[in-house]
């Protein structure tokens, strides 16, 4: 369903494990980036949107991302309030995309992990 020679996907892989105690797991067919056990990053493609990230916004966030067309509800994961960043839709901001990979590594990071990470 992914090959590592996809466009973006390396740039994701290094914003995702640079938080603390990052792993990307294989889940689905897809690259998922976790912190521990729980996800905060999916790297995604289908017919529609064939490059995309999907991450969990910041609940205040939300529906001013949905305001912008690059952001969409992706299937699945939707309803638990995730969003997805299609990549296709304009030049890539990788510095937005590690705010918005923050904003969800924080929402499911242990303590001790966001306390690594502040500390950087």
């Amino acid at each position: 369903m992914y090959s590592d020679e996809d466009p973006y996907l390396a740039e994701l892989r290094a914003a995702c494990l640079r938080f603390p105690e990052a792993a990307e797991v294989e889940a689905w067919g897809r690259p998922t980036f976790r912190a521990g056990k729980k996800m905060f990053a999916v790297f995604e493609g289908n017919d529609a949107h064939p490059f995309a990230v999907i991450f969990k916004p910041d609940p205040a966030d939300r529906p001013a991302l949905l305001q912008d067309p690059r952001f969409y509800v992706p299937a699945y994961y939707g309803p638990s309030g995730w969003l997805a960043l299609d990549f296709t839709a304009s030049d890539v901001d990788w510095a937005e995309v590690g705010e918005l990979l923050d904003g969800s590594y924080r929402q499911v990071a242990l303590q001790r992990m966001l306390k690594a990470l502040d500390a950087r």
